[in-house]
């Protein structure tokens, strides 16, 4: 397959994705079409990702294929929550829309995950 001056695949246009994808961490078949975003790229149950994506959302333009681990939740200045995955191949990370269908009780559990897992001993802030 060609390349473009930059290395990378060229872009089918005119391509339609396809409806649904097998989620690689959960195995859960999941529907592209989702509320609140454009471009599914993360199942709604495990929240997990694939590094499909390299510099826009949807460009497919990623080669390494590896596993995306949702590691935290981020909050835009308007409030839209967004899942931060890093790569388990490349490392790369990522900042990805939630959808209206994402497991709910997931996303709380990365939001407060450095409220009960801090990196320090909390003993540390009675001493203040």
């Amino acid at each position: 397959m060609s390349r473009d001056p930059r290395g990378r695949r060229p872009r089918q246009r005119g391509h339609d994705p396809a409806p649904s994808f097998r989620c690689r961490h959960c195995g859960l078949d999941v529907g592209t079409d989702a509320p609140g975003t454009a471009h599914r790229n993360h199942c709604p149950t495990c929240l997990w990702s694939r590094h499909l994506d390299d510099d826009v959302p949807g460009d497919r333009d990623a080669e390494c294929g590896a596993g995306m681990e949702p590691i935290a939740v981020s909050v835009r200045g308007d409030g839209e929550w967004v899942l931060v995955h890093r790569c388990t191949g490349c490392g790369v990370v990522h900042l990805n829309r939630t959808a209206g269908d994402d497991h709910p009780l997931l996303l709380v559990r990365l939001a407060v995950r450095p409220l009960a897992q801090p990196p320090f001993p909390l003993e540390l802030i009675a001493r203040l």
